[in-house]
């Protein structure tokens, strides 16, 4: 399990059609990072009135000018900032791999990507590496062996059996690190896969069985056998999906917090013996835990005590491989990307190595990486920028909430309190993540993988009972991207996403404030959307609210998931605006923060117009661009029941509808689309 995060950013959206993709130079690792204007003009389609498809005009020449490159599912600002800092990544990584006198961080990022990138000898070990898994699973014969075992196999090897456990902070008393037992087991992306009737889904469960089968014979069980097993293993996921919350109701704190004992825990799961569980992940004499599912683990006590053995061995034996494939030789690798990517997402073409080893060092030692890519790339005086950025926006987050006509001074008074708690941490952690018990060495790769995951549970489950580090981060520094932490109360942003084009200090205000002050005003607003809202200035799950103004919240609320609701995705299926409320609502009022923080900014400043653009219309076209973005229709359906964020389209057009000063700097009139007689405002 993971802290609850809401982020700015996940997998990109917008348009239905492929777009072709011509072949291109070879990329070569950057030495610097490269730099592009924040506001293109390039970017921009102009035959399009702003006032009728904003997206389109700021993002029209965007999309046209950037096909998805072969490997990506979908392509956007956000994701080619993303593949320059992968590149400048791989620079270091490459010298961290060659270089004489390294520092022990080197050594590990080096000898990690080196023996990574070592595909020869990686394709001569082929399945070697698993053998020693696959035995101890074949020697779980009876059902008291296996479900005994469940403990050690979630422990050392790779995989998601059944449910999965880790630590976490109690939404109760964020001060306390507790034990949490949560969902898993399922090999597609959401319980909805295993559950739609219409032909798409069963044909994708069909491709799903197909995959599941073709691993199993890569492992050795014959096609007879591999037909049984995965005929299994798709009937017991659909049973665990069935009994799975979904991603709108697992937005609601309160239905993923069952504080219990762990008596009460044995009284709904008798099978396992959760003593000894909890002693082998690293908890022993542990008394209570918060179980996020009671009847998903009704479910999995159902199907460890009434399947056959030999379906739950043969559900085991997959998810080992599965987890694993990434890590084997390149038919294991190919098999799996064949499915996940390419027939799940649309994609054609399996990345270039030196991208997925770069990922791999960034998801294992991302602190240890992250170290050197802030040395090169994020100075103190960015920092400085972006603190001064966030406090203005703060500043004007305050003067909003005191000018709410729709709350009682009670609650503002705590809404106040919990503003004035948030920390701020910008660009990297203060002190670095220790990987000096992790061993690397530049020849094995799988044993990397593997004792890299194994000292992050280790590292996991060692906060247990221990004071909550309040300055530990949730995503790496080079990751481009940003969250809020309701629990921690923090806003987080990596130093990979404050880089241009999202962050450019050789650009003017207007367009700084219009992409990275509204990132920043979106994460403070989560502090207070629907998910955030519940949560006090200590982090802890608590109503302030008084009735009233709860109402009054909600009301407001639903004026937003009315209108994301009427936009469509992909095909039929709209925006799923229960699921996207929260990030909706943190768009619209962020901008209008950022906007504000801007105003504030500027206001003894003598603006005058750029590029025929005046510095309100510069603003928002800057706001516009961070979302241009093309998507593959196959992805678009994933992101439709999995994405928590709506397309890039809804993320800019929603929000100039709902946001009067974007049609005056427009001089758009009543009647055109990108202007709505009555906005939406929460904040």
């Amino acid at each position: 399990m993971r802290p609850i995060l809401t982020t700015l950013f996940a997998v990109t959206v917008l348009t239905t059609a492929a777009f072709a993709q011509a072949p291109a130079p070879l990329p070569q690792p950057l030495q610097a990072m490269p730099y592009s204007p924040s506001l293109d003009l390039t970017n921009l389609d102009r035959s399009v009135d702003p006032c009728n498809d904003f997206y389109k005009f700021a993002c029209g020449g965007w999309q046209k000018n950037n096909p998805i490159p072969a490997d990506q599912a979908s392509w956007s600002v956000y994701a080619k900032l993303a593949n320059d800092n992968q590149q400048f990544l791989w620079g270091i990584l490459q010298a961290a791999a060659t270089a004489k006198n390294r520092t022990p961080v080197q050594q590990k990022i080096g000898d990690y990507f080196s023996a990574c990138m070592d595909t020869s000898a990686i394709d001569r070990r082929g399945l070697t590496p698993l053998k020693p898994a696959l035995a101890r699973v074949n020697a779980l014969t009876t059902r008291p062996a296996l479900i005994a075992a469940i403990a050690s196999i979630q422990h050392e090897l790779p995989g998601s059996f059944f449910f999965g456990s880790s630590t976490g902070q109690d939404a109760i008393d964020s001060s306390t690190i507790i034990a949490e037992l949560g969902a898993g087991g399922l090999g597609l992306p959401d319980r909805a896969y295993y559950l739609k009737t219409d032909p798409k889904s069963v044909k994708l469960r069909e491709q799903y069985t197909a995959y599941i089968i073709k691993l199993l014979t890569m492992i050795g069980e014959t096609d007879t056998q591999a037909k049984a097993d995965a005929d299994a293993t798709l009937q017991i996921e659909t049973a665990l999906a069935q009994a799975s919350l979904s991603q709108v109701d697992r937005r609601d704190p309160h239905k993923i917090y069952h504080k219990m004992s762990l008596a009460e825990l044995q009284a709904i799961a008798p099978a396992i013996d959760w003593a000894s569980y909890f002693k082998t992940q690293g908890a022993p004499n542990l008394a209570s835990l918060n179980v996020a599912q009671p009847e998903f683990i009704k479910a999995v006590q159902s199907e460890l005590t009434t399947r056959p053995i030999a379906a739950l061995q043969g559900y085991v034996r997959f998810h080992v491989a599965t987890a694993a494939a990434p890590s084997l030789s390149m038919p294991f690798q190919q098999v799996q990307f064949d499915f996940f990517s390419t027939t799940l997402r649309g994609v054609p073409a399996m990345p270039p190595r030196w991208k997925q080893c770069t990922r791999q060092v960034d998801r294992a030692l991302g602190e240890a990486l992250g170290q050197e890519f802030v040395r090169r790339t994020f100075s103190a005086d960015m920092k400085a920028r972006t603190q001064l950025m966030t406090t203005q926006v703060e500043a004007a987050m305050q003067s909003e909430i005191e000018s709410l006509d729709w709350m009682s001074p009670e609650t503002k008074t705590e809404a106040l309190r919990k503003l004035h708690a948030i920390r701020n941490k910008i660009g990297y952690p203060d002190t670095w993540r220790d990987y000096t018990a992790l061993t690397i060495k530049p020849a094995d790769f799988y044993g990397n993988v593997q004792r890299a995951t194994s000292f992050e549970e280790a590292r996991r489950w060692s906060k247990l009972g221990k004071p909550v580090d309040r300055n530990e981060w949730g995503m790496t520094p080079p990751t481009v991207n940003a969250y809020f932490n309701p629990q921690m109360n923090d806003i987080n942003f990596p130093a990979g996403v404050l880089q241009p084009p999202l962050y450019d200090v050789k650009l003017d205000d207007a367009p700084n404030y219009g992409q990275t002050g509204a990132t920043i005003g979106h994460e403070l607003t989560h502090a207070f959307d629907d998910e955030g809202r519940q949560f006090d200035a200590s982090g802890n799950l608590k109503d302030w609210w008084t009735p009233a103004d709860a109402k009054n919240f909600e009301d407001r609320i639903n004026c937003v998931r009315d209108q994301y609701a009427t936009y469509t995705i992909v095909d039929d299926i709209h925006i799923n605006s229960k699921l996207t409320s929260g990030e909706d609502v943190a768009d619209i009022g962020g901008t209008l923060l950022a906007y504000l923080a801007w105003k504030k900014q500027t206001e003894t400043q003598r603006l005058i117009p750029v590029d025929g653009f005046t510095p309100d219309q510069r603003f928002w076209v800057g706001m516009a661009q961070w979302a241009c973005e093309n998507s593959r229709p196959q992805n678009l359906r994933v992101s439709a029941l999995t994405n928590p964020h709506s397309p890039g389209f809804a993320r800019i057009n929603g929000v100039v509808t709902n946001i009067p000063e974007f049609g005056q700097a427009f001089s758009c009139k009543a009647n055109q689309p990108m202007v709505k007689a009555k906005a939406c405002k929460v904040w």
